[in-house]
């Protein structure tokens, strides 16, 4: 298929698909949110899609790909990879459908995303727990599916799958009742930002679509800079739902064509934007389903006074991870400090440390320490929390002063993973 070819074709696709799933999936809402309009000064609007069926907008690729070859996926058995949304997707729509499933998925999976693909799937699916990332699942996942002849439903790079993610935007263009500016969109493999790019710009050439990566994860614009989908070395997990090393090759054409940018998020600020979604408008997103308003930060001068439309992809946080989230927030907005201190090992230290180094409004939130007799000092694992985040370089001053070396354990990733 040609590139060319790639628009009318996917447009009809997409409408389509959404005859099939208007009766099955959720017409999500699309909010307009007045603390994001102020803060940016603009009218941003936020499409609901964590309170899709799965709490995930990818019900609908998953729906309607097997709905199209439901005949044959009832005699053979369908095969997936998922990181927990698209699992979850397969294991409703094989439920519905009474399709039996193997699904496929890292080893890194929150515990909450697992459940819930059981709880979905019931008794037609198969959970198999392999490799630490979803491009390592996938491998296994593929393989399983030809040595069974099993039919194998693609998380992304499918022109069914991209349809049916589409079906978001055809509620965003329905629900809309003036021109939008900019849509911002996650990307994980390229889906949901390939089916909405496709559909918007075909009715609103003018609108930018600005699609959102975590910076740990970045393979959709690897793969426009590269001129085509490369395999990344590493990826930062953290960002489960978009975690992907290498992008799709079909998304990546479709993304190369229409959208007009992707932005880079750092994970701290993703964490960030999950507390201040959960804390001002009571939203629970996962961290993929919080990249699009994450971004917002990174383009405020360019939708200023204009419209905005920003869809939260998924809503299955695991509440185990809240506080590791928090410690990723404070650490970004710079207010949470690890050192290691090298204590003398003598009465009163640690008096003159609290006394001496930590400032009114700074708190310790960690202390580990073991006293060695036959030594002079002793280092001790030390977090500090910071009210301010201009208070560190008075921090660090007294600890200078005062005679209390230190190495910070914030500045060596090794040592960082290693004691944290």
């Amino acid at each position: 298929m040609q590139v060319a070819d790639m628009k009318s074709i996917q447009v009809e696709n997409v409408l389509i698909a959404h005859q099939f799933l208007k009766d099955v999936v959720v017409h999500t809402p699309l909010q307009k949110n007045e603390y994001l309009s102020e803060k940016y000064n603009c009218t941003v609007y936020i499409k609901r899609e964590d309170l899709q069926h799965v709490r995930s907008f990818k019900l609908r690729g998953a729906y309607y790909k097997i709905k199209t070859i439901e005949n044959v996926a009832r005699k053979k058995g369908v095969v997936c990879a998922s990181a927990g949304n698209h699992a979850q997707g397969v294991a409703y729509a094989c439920a519905h459908l009474r399709i039996t499933a193997k699904i496929f998925m890292p080893l890194t999976t929150p515990k909450q995303k697992i459940d819930q693909v059981r709880m979905f799937g019931r008794e037609f699916v198969e959970i198999i727990l392999s490799g630490d990332t979803f491009d390592d699942s996938a491998q296994s996942a593929i393989a399983y599916a030809e040595a069974e002849d099993r039919m194998f439903i693609h998380p992304f790079d499918d022109r069914d799958i991209i349809a049916g993610q589409g079906t978001v935007a055809v509620e965003i263009m329905n629900d809309m009742e003036e021109p939008i500016d900019f849509v911002f969109g996650s990307i994980g493999g390229g889906g949901l930002i390939s089916g909405i790019s496709t559909y918007i710009k075909s009715l609103s050439p003018q609108t930018k679509i600005i699609g959102v990566e975590p910076a740990g994860a970045a393979s959709m614009k690897a793969a426009l800079e590269n001129n085509g989908p490369i395999v990344l070395e590493t990826i930062d997990k953290f960002v489960d739902g978009a975690a992907v090393k290498c992008a799709g090759s079909l998304t990546y054409e479709v993304c190369q064509k229409y959208v007009d940018d992707i932005v880079l998020v750092p994970e701290g600020k993703v964490c960030s934007t999950i507390l201040d979604l959960y804390n001002k408008h009571a939203i629970i997103a996962e961290p993929a389903g919080a990249l699009s308003i994450a971004a917002l930060d990174f383009y405020e001068s360019q939708i200023k006074g204009k419209s905005v439309v920003c869809v939260i992809s998924g809503g299955n946080n695991d509440i185990g991870r809240m506080q590791e989230i928090k410690e990723k927030s404070l650490m970004h907005e710079g207010l949470l400090y690890y050192f290691i201190v090298n204590f003398p090992q003598r009465a009163g230290a640690l008096r003159e440390f609290l006394d001496k180094v930590l400032g009114p409004s700074d708190d310790i939130t960690t202390f580990e320490y073991t006293k060695k007799n036959n030594k002079e000092s002793g280092p001790a694992l030390v977090g500090i929390e910071l009210k301010h985040s201009n208070d560190y370089m008075a921090l660090i001053s007294r600890m200078t002063e005062n005679g209390f070396s230190y190495k910070e354990v914030n500045k060596d990733s090794t040592l960082f993973e290693l004691l944290i």
